[in-house]
């Protein structure tokens, strides 16, 4: 058996390298998501036959012959009376012919214990394999048969895959949707789901009018200072610049304190600069009678085992500190995922959508907001301060992802490669977060 391995940036461009190789009736084994692309395992056809092992017919025993094999099982059957304490006995025959038994004093060699550990490691990795493969077969096969018993279903996950949404989310919806929706139908069902489940503050006044301490985090580049700009207008406009403080604990970037001094001083706002905990709990210390205070973080990378002394930072002040995480929409599903995680500590307050005007699609933000349950506070779309900084119209943000779906055609899955994508989720439908999905 010769299994071959075939890799791609997608399951479109995987398929055709089987085809080329294996031929059209290469059976699938196994597909995957890896790091930079899409990993195939397939069989050539003819190595599939040759698993199958023939059956040879046999003639049927004669009354005679089956007679003498009944006599000889009788006679081993007798013979089997012998001593037997797990050692082999052995026929002795003497000079008078007369014959004995004696047991072999030779035991049973068992192998060594972590020799027996290792096989059965590999044996119980060897049938988790088999599982997997055969979970993506059936997986493929039922989504197969679905979509040609209803295409609907199929249409609505093209256009959810297109958006942006995950794979995973998209199967779960579809698989859900009421069988007696037309197309239009399915889309608004899908649509009015995916609003119901995200969470967004409805009047701003949860936030300027209640004050409080509040930090922007997230990683280098995502545009946590011009939010904060934008934030610190908005309290500025309402409250005057006398009831707000800016603080910026970016002292590692080249003129990150200065473009925050910039924006504090075209707000007549003055911006205190910290460095560590203690200065932290000295300068909140000193603003308490603010009645708002916006903290500018210092961006660094999910992967940064900074990020959780940043985080115990933020927490160990004395003063509670709401964090709202900037998100970009021009970040795959997979980084913001890997945002989330990192920057959740004991609970985020919620997060705020930058950069939604340079995104090409924005169904991935969305479909992680959903499944991690965060609050979206705000939208930023533009770098004009305060202009471009909204509350969060559910409605049209959900339209907005079906709007600016991909429209390419490499970008766009065909029918033929739409079980494999659904293969690739069914490890996945089992995630507590599609289970906590409000269908209704």
């Amino acid at each position: 058996m010769n299994v071959k391995k075939f890799f791609a940036n997608s399951p479109r461009e995987a398929l055709v390298k089987v085809r080329d190789a294996l031929g059209a009736d290469a059976v699938i084994l196994s597909n995957r998501q890896v790091h930079g692309g899409v990993e195939i395992m397939a069989l050539a056809p003819e190595d599939m036959s040759a698993l199958v092992q023939p059956v040879i017919e046999h003639e049927a025993l004669s009354a005679h012959a089956l007679a003498a094999l009944t006599s000889k099982n009788r006679s081993r059957g007798s013979q089997s009376s012998a001593p037997s304490n797990g050692h082999q006995p052995i026929r002795l025959h003497d000079q008078n012919g007369t014959s004995s038994y004696r047991v072999s004093n030779r035991e049973a060699v068992s192998p060594p214990r972590e020799f027996q550990d290792k096989e059965a490691v590999e044996m119980m990795n060897e049938i988790r394999s088999m599982r997997g493969m055969l979970e993506t077969q059936l997986t493929e096969l039922s989504w197969t048969a679905q979509h040609q018993r209803n295409p609907v279903k199929a249409e609505v996950m093209r256009e959810m895959l297109a958006a942006g949404f995950s794979a995973t989310l998209a199967r779960y919806l579809t698989e859900n949707l009421p069988e007696s929706e037309k197309y239009n139908g399915g889309m608004k069902w899908i649509k009015g789901v995916l609003a119901r489940n995200l969470i967004a503050m409805n009047d701003e006044n949860e936030l300027l009018d209640r004050g409080g301490v509040f930090a922007l985090v997230g990683p280098t580049g995502v545009g946590k200072t011009t939010t904060t700009a934008k934030i610190a207008a908005r309290c500025v406009v309402r409250h005057g610049a006398s009831r707000l403080a800016l603080i910026t604990t970016d002292g590692y970037r080249i003129g990150g304190f200065e473009q925050l001094r910039i924006y504090g001083k075209i707000l007549g706002v003055m911006v205190h600069s910290v460095k560590d905990e203690s200065d932290l709990r000295t300068a909140l210390t000193e603003l308490k009678g603010k009645h708002t205070i916006l903290i500018d973080t210092v961006g660094m990378s999910q992967r940064d085992k900074m990020v959780s002394e940043q985080i115990a930072m933020l927490s160990e002040v004395g003063v509670p500190i709401k964090r709202l995480l900037c998100l970009s929409a021009t970040s795959t599903a997979e980084t913001l995922n890997e945002v989330v995680r990192a920057y959740k500590g004991d609970g985020l307050a919620g997060c705020v959508m930058t950069k939604l005007d340079e995104a090409a699609t924005v169904g991935n933000l969305l479909d992680v907001v959903i499944r991690q349950k965060l609050k979206m506070f705000y939208i930023a779309n533009g770098q004009r301060v305060p202009e471009d900084l909204h509350l969060v119209n559910k409605q049209y943000l959900i339209d907005r992802a079906f709007r600016l779906k991909r429209e390419t055609t490499p970008f766009r899955y065909h029918d033929d490669e739409l079980p494999l994508v659904v293969a690739n989720t069914a490890r996945s439908m089992s995630d507590k977060s599609l289970r906590e999905v409000i269908l209704g």
